[in-house]
């Protein structure tokens, strides 16, 4: 089955060519540590999720762009054009001359309405071209205007329109120190809206990223072009094609289907969240060597303790319940919080999978009291090698993680709304104050939801 990606403003465009680059480059990489026959199934699930081929053999991504400035789309189209292995499809793209202007009103009642009829045009036409529809990856900001406002409008739109279809929202959170001075109202606007009419938000910090490329990756003068990179490693993943059962050597048809069974088992949780291990740079990868048990021992941590990646995991924290001791003196004066999971899916590939032991992550302790582990806990697995790691394990997530940040978020915009700042930039495009006591209205109740699940 495939999956339509719409990749909407200046950031949604940036990453969305980093994954399409990141899946060919995956799939047609000859180090995939398996058999020929075995790759070239990988490489035709791929291809299938997410690239058709044109008449001259060169395959074209599944997706539509859309922007309300040419430049980036312009880039986008000419980066892809050159790689000389994929590109964009030739009448996929959208785009105006004028901006948002940062302001999610903008995109959400002006850009939204006006141009809603071509862009859904568009995407009805890549749909048409499916032999058979798994659903949309919706590739956006929420910090600015035509990702996060437009963004949320056409995902209202795909909802109505294929009310069957499984939408996933790829969402870039915004760095605290903040880019926009109104990316909070920007942002509780997105994700409330989203919250409607999306089946799933997979939600990226770019705070965390830069953490990534700084500390595991190396990099010194850290651009949007290498966090891109790293988020597309990320994706690639999770969606890169994995066995559908543990006897079974057939790759899963369905990739988003499978991710919201497994992951969304109720519509009051929907944010999800994704870790990596192991991740560094080409040098460092020279010099090191992985095991599984040593793999799943930090991914289980990262996930217990809260952590986004390999370095810094706090070891203090332990499952409550879980009949040990607490870890030295430390922890009896430490404010350690133990993150409760919904529901997880484990993904491994590489060398050896079939060895790995993932018993520690259907521990009871770990979950909801009301979801056994059976259905919490999911693991798929290929011993196709993924990039440059001939072992590599990645955590999809429905927990307590993204609590913290979404509380902050919510009460920066609430103290600027309280003091009525800016709010006439959104009123003059057809807001009204009662829209953003509705935003805050429903995500405080998301946290709260969050917050009830474990200690």
């Amino acid at each position: 089955m495939s999956i339509v990606t719409v990749q909407l403003g200046q950031c949604g465009n940036q990453i969305g060519f980093e994954v399409f680059d990141a899946l060919f480059r995956d799939s047609h990489c000859s180090q995939g540590l398996c058999s020929k026959r075995e790759n070239e199934a990988y490489q035709a699930s791929c291809k299938e999720r997410f690239f058709r081929e044109e008449e001259n053999g060169v395959p074209v991504a599944r997706a539509v762009l859309v922007d309300m400035e040419p430049k980036v789309i312009n880039q986008t189209l000419s980066k892809a054009g050159q790689s000389g292995r994929w590109k964009y499809g030739q009448h996929s793209c959208f785009c105006q001359k004028q901006g948002s202007g940062n302001n999610w009103a903008y995109g959400y009642s002006v850009h939204g309405p006006k141009h809603e009829e071509s862009i859904m045009n568009l995407i009805q036409k890549e749909v048409e071209k499916c032999d058979s529809l798994s659903g949309f990856f919706i590739i956006m900001s929420m910090a600015g205007g035509t990702g996060s406002g437009l963004g949320a409008f056409i995902t209202q739109k795909l909802q109505d329109q294929y009310s069957s279809s499984l939408k996933m929202n790829q969402i870039i959170w915004p760095y605290g120190t903040g880019e926009v001075i109104v990316q909070n109202y920007n942002s509780i606007l997105t994700l409330s809206h989203l919250y409607r009419s999306s089946d799933a938000l997979l939600i990226h910090e770019n705070d965390a990223v830069h953490k990534i490329c700084a500390k595991r990756m190396n990099i010194k003068q850290i651009s949007f072009r290498d966090l891109n990179q790293v988020l597309a490693h990320q994706l690639g993943s999770v969606f890169q094609p994995t066995y559908s059962e543990d006897v079974s050597f057939h790759y899963r048809r369905d990739p988003l289907g499978d991710l919201m069974e497994h992951l969304v088992p109720h519509p009051e949780f929907k944010m999800l969240g994704v870790r990596n291990i192991p991740q560094m740079s080409e040098n460092s990868l020279a010099y090191s060597t992985f095991t599984w048990p040593g793999l799943l021992k930090h991914l289980r941590q990262m996930l217990i303790s809260g952590a986004k990646m390999e370095e810094g995991i706090d070891w203090q924290v332990r499952p409550p319940f879980s009949g040990l001791p607490p870890l030295g003196k430390m922890s009896v004066h430490k404010d350690l919080h133990f993150n409760t999971s919904i529901a997880n899916l484990v993904i491994l590939r590489g060398k050896d999978v079939q060895t790995a032991d993932v018993e520690g992550f259907k521990d009871p302790a770990l979950y909801t009291s009301w979801l056994e582990p059976v259905h919490a806990f999911s693991m798929w697995k290929t011993q196709r090698a993924f990039d440059k790691y001939e072992k590599s394990a990645a955590l999809v997530s429905n927990s307590q993680l993204l609590v913290k940040p979404l509380d902050m978020i919510v009460g920066k915009a609430w103290n600027m709304f309280a003091s009525k700042a800016y709010i006439h930039q959104y009123t003059k495009f057809g807001m009204e104050e009662e829209d953003f006591l509705d935003s805050f209205t429903l995500l405080e109740q998301v946290v709260a939801s969050y917050g009830s699940l474990g200690p």
